[in-house]
């Protein structure tokens, strides 16, 4: 039986912090993943850093504008089609107001609340490893 190749994707998320607090969204009926929770980005387009992808998708997702700070972490996910690596950077909300665009709700949790959410299986690594960072831990390093 012939092996099938699975497509391999680079994908960035956003850990946007703001008052010890980190912003999630939810796939809107009809997008891939629908109803279930992510942090915020996307697909890496040729020619683009990891910065500057998540800069673009936060905006194209979201409306706003954000500073790309610190890696956090990273997670190689297989799907039944694809294979993504996920990379997730922190984030500062610079500008805007949020629209939702590709979502169809968002939330402000603390770390230790994100599990209480049915995160896209690529993200639960970060769901497990943010609460391990105290929230004001989260605030005071550079990684907004």
């Amino acid at each position: 039986m012939p092996v099938s190749i699975k497509k391999m994707i680079t994908v960035t998320a956003a850990i946007i912090i703001n008052s010890g607090k980190i912003l999630i969204t939810r796939r809107a009926p009809g997008k891939h993943l629908s109803g279930y929770w992510e942090f915020p980005g996307g697909k890496i387009d040729n020619g683009e850093t990891d910065e500057e992808c998540l800069a673009r998708e936060i905006e194209e997702e979201l409306d706003i504008k954000v500073e790309v700070g610190d890696f956090f972490m990273e997670n190689n996910h297989h799907y039944k089609e694809k294979h993504i690596v996920l990379k997730a950077y922190f984030c500062r909300h610079l500008s805007g107001d949020i629209l939702l665009h590709d979502h169809d709700q968002m939330a402000w949790v603390s770390p230790s609340d994100l599990c209480k959410y049915n995160f896209a299986p690529a993200d639960i690594p970060f769901v497990k490893a943010l609460p391990i960072l105290h929230p004001s831990g989260l605030d005071n390093r550079k990684t907004y």
